[in-house]
């Protein structure tokens, strides 16, 4: 996949091209079946498949307060679209200049004079422009004049359930349910971050673990323990993951993601690493002794231990 950050590095001979328009935070199942149907029909017309979507919600600008938190960062954003195929990816900064743009603007800047669309893919009620002005009324118009066919995408829905979306995947994380978070993104949720040195409670009690900085990228699930992987340089390690601030101890900061490598002791210090969480094992509990801490801990390992054979 290529990656152009901004219009201007588009190139010029770009295209002609197939393009869908979106946050795709998390992208999801939802996501990827519009991708795969894209990546067809540009297949079938001889279309490059474009991607375009922001460096950040566009609430984080207009309505801050509002704006959920992102299930993803920009980088990990970024890496699951090169997993789906897709030619190339346009990142537009989303700022007051690009949220300025009237609506017919923004088709001829982007669709047309950048990447010669000649199909675009979006959501039933897919807005666009300064306020919001441009709909898919609009669009089809525009594509009209400019050349370029719309279709409009059917919602992917589960077994009759609500429709998928990044809202329903951060409900789910909040409630820890991360197995089914899964099924809906198509990936197991993931938090990276820098591994930083911690009060070493986890080495005095036999359990080591690696510390996620609090800069780290991906939304955090709710507090508990999990079972999952940790991967460091490529190499994946299944692990036992502790989220939240430990109330058996005092002055553990909120949401601290702590993974235990099963049965390795790895020196991970500054390293960048991915966390992925499978399955919940329980909740976060305080114990009334270290003892009992111990016992619970060696529970969490076995328990992960089980989940990830």
């Amino acid at each position: 996949m290529r990656t152009f950050k901004g219009l201007d590095a588009v190139p010029a001979g770009f295209g002609p091209s197939a393009v869908t328009i979106g946050k795709f935070d998390g992208v999801h199942v939802g996501h990827r079946a519009v991708i795969g149907r894209l990546r067809e029909i540009a297949a079938e017309r001889g279309l490059s498949s474009a991607i375009v979507t922001f460096d950040r919600n566009p609430l984080a600008l207009l309505a801050p307060d509002h704006c959920p938190d992102a299930l993803v960062s920009v980088r990990q954003k970024l890496a699951l679209l090169a997993t789906t195929g897709v030619d190339a990816t346009v990142l537009l900064p989303f700022d007051r200049q690009l949220a300025s743009v009237p609506a017919e603007e923004f088709v001829e800047r982007v669709l047309v004079q950048a990447l010669h669309a000649k199909v675009v893919f979006v959501g039933s009620d897919f807005r666009y422009g300064a306020r919001g002005a441009g709909d898919v009324a609009l669009l089809e118009r525009l594509g009209a004049q400019h050349g370029f066919d719309v279709v409009v995408i059917d919602d992917v829905r589960p077994e009759d359930e609500r429709r998928v979306s990044s809202t329903w995947v951060r409900e789910l994380l909040a409630e820890g349910d991360v197995r089914y978070a899964t099924e809906l993104l198509g990936h197991t949720p993931t938090v990276s971050g820098i591994v930083v040195h911690g009060a070493a409670r986890g080495r005095e009690l036999g359990y080591p673990t690696a510390n996620l900085s609090p800069e780290s990228e991906g939304l955090i699930p709710a507090d508990g323990v999990y079972a999952g992987w940790l991967t460091d340089g490529g190499v994946r390690y299944p692990a036992a993951i502790s989220v939240g601030n430990n109330p058996t101890f005092e002055g553990v900061p909120r949401k601290q993601v702590e993974a235990y490598v099963l049965d390795r002791d790895l020196d991970l210090y500054d390293h960048l690493v991915d966390v992925e969480f499978v399955e919940r094992i329980r909740g976060m509990v305080a114990f009334d002794s270290i003892e009992a801490l111990i016992e619970g801990i060696d529970d969490d390992v076995r328990v992960a231990r089980g989940l990830l054979s």
